[in-house]
């Protein structure tokens, strides 16, 4: 798995602490420090730290889960910032693990679960084509799509053959939508079957006012689900992506223009008479002064802009530039969902390519697809309670007289 833990959402300790009470289930092969965000090695063994504390009680559950220092020895440091245009950059500790793992002699799939930027996944895919056949990746999109947009572009041009769930909002119904009643709300489910169980269930608590577990998803996934995108399962449903995905624009836009959502869509405009190699210019979208910025590349007679919108509504631009002829000039877009009659035919180049179901039926409120996922909340709940469990105690052996 890949991680931007540690970065600016605390979500993804929540998931790790998830993914380490259910590791049993699991051959985990690497743990991977992805960007973007200020997220590194160190913010993962923190959590296996705090494994190692329940370790004594969880192994009385069961014989396989992992020991800490097996997993502090895959544990790997991936990209410290995001890909630049092309998309790839240099190798990584990460990026070569994901390699070696993949070439390993093992007949099954090797599983990639991306909680943050895929970047490291992008440069394994740039440095060893050869291992795509043998990969299976849960990416959750929608904002780690749009901090790794180039990496994320570098994968859908170069590698349309990848096998590939891309959960742009499918993924939010673990913590929106479904029977938050009683126990069940993000909230009290918490500070009732988490809070005080064992040293993972104190840090978990401390996080955040409630369940939020965003990359979780892609771990209930594979806990109960066939191991097919299309069929129910607590990771949710999805449908073969569509074409069209794209767009790209020879101008500056304005809010009449349309693109998709989650999608990509590109700026390639010409330069200004003048404009010099040491010139820069940048997009400021959406008045998000934190980024990510869309850097003009040079292209010769063009510069070339970037993106991926991550909701569904109209959007600005304000141009910053060292170039006087680009500096202040405003613009715009729309995100929209892709309509019916594009979302509804397969892609013909990426045949093993999975997405957001767009259909009504499927939606929680504005997210497509999430309550494919928030359907099955109070059984992932009670599963992820009972794991907790563990961790406050041992194991009564059968027979006991407190055995139940």
């Amino acid at each position: 798995m890949s991680t931007d833990i540690g970065g600016t959402d605390p979500d993804d300790f929540q998931s790790m602490v998830h993914l380490l009470v259910a590791a049993d289930r699991f051959d985990l092969e690497g743990i991977v420090s992805s960007p973007f965000g200020a997220g590194r090695k160190a913010d993962i063994l923190r959590v296996i730290d705090l494994y190692d504390s329940d370790f004594g009680n969880l192994r009385t559950w069961s014989p396989h889960y992992p020991r800490p220092e097996a997993l502090r020895s895959l544990s790997k440091q991936g990209a410290l910032e995001s890909a630049g245009p092309s998309g790839v950059g240099t190798s990584t500790e990460g990026s070569q693990w994901i390699t070696r793992c993949a070439r390993r002699r093992d007949p099954r799939p090797l599983n990639v679960l991306v909680w943050g930027g895929i970047d490291d996944l992008a440069q394994a895919l740039h440095d060893a084509p050869d291992i795509l056949p043998k990969l299976r990746v849960y990416f959750i999109g929608g904002p780690n799509k749009l901090w790794s947009v180039n990496a994320y572009d570098y994968i859908e041009t170069h590698h349309p053959d990848l096998w590939m769930i891309e959960s742009n909002s499918t993924y939010r119904g673990f913590f929106t939508g479904g029977d938050q009643t009683g126990e069940w709300s993000n909230t009290t489910f918490v500070e009732k079957h988490v809070d005080g169980h064992g040293a993972l269930g104190s840090f978990f608590a401390g996080l955040l006012s409630g369940v939020k577990m965003g990359d979780t998803p892609s771990v209930t996934w594979h806990l109960n689900g066939d191991g097919n995108p299309g069929h129910p399962g607590w990771g949710g449903r999805y449908v073969p992506v569509w074409d069209g995905r794209k767009t790209i624009f020879d101008r500056l836009t304005t809010t009449a223009d349309v693109v998709e959502a989650y999608g990509v869509v590109e700026w390639v405009i010409s330069k200004p008479v003048g404009y010099g190699a040491s010139d820069t210019t940048r997009f400021v979208v959406d008045n998000r002064l934190g980024g990510p910025f869309p850097t003009g590349v040079d292209e010769g007679a063009a510069l070339r802009f970037r993106y991926s919108p991550r909701d569904a509504r109209p959007m600005s631009i304000v141009v910053q530039s060292t170039h006087s002829a680009l500096e202040g000039l405003t613009g715009g877009f729309t995100a929209a969902p892709p309509p019916e009659e594009r979302w509804k035919y397969p892609s013909t180049t990426h045949r093993n390519w999975w997405c957001d179901d767009q259909g009504p039926a499927a939606a929680e409120g504005v997210w497509p697809g999430a309550k494919t996922v928030s359907r099955w909340r109070l059984d992932y709940l009670a599963d992820f309670a009972s794991r907790m469990d563990r961790c406050a105690a041992p194991r009564r052996p059968r027979g006991s007289p407190h055995d139940d």
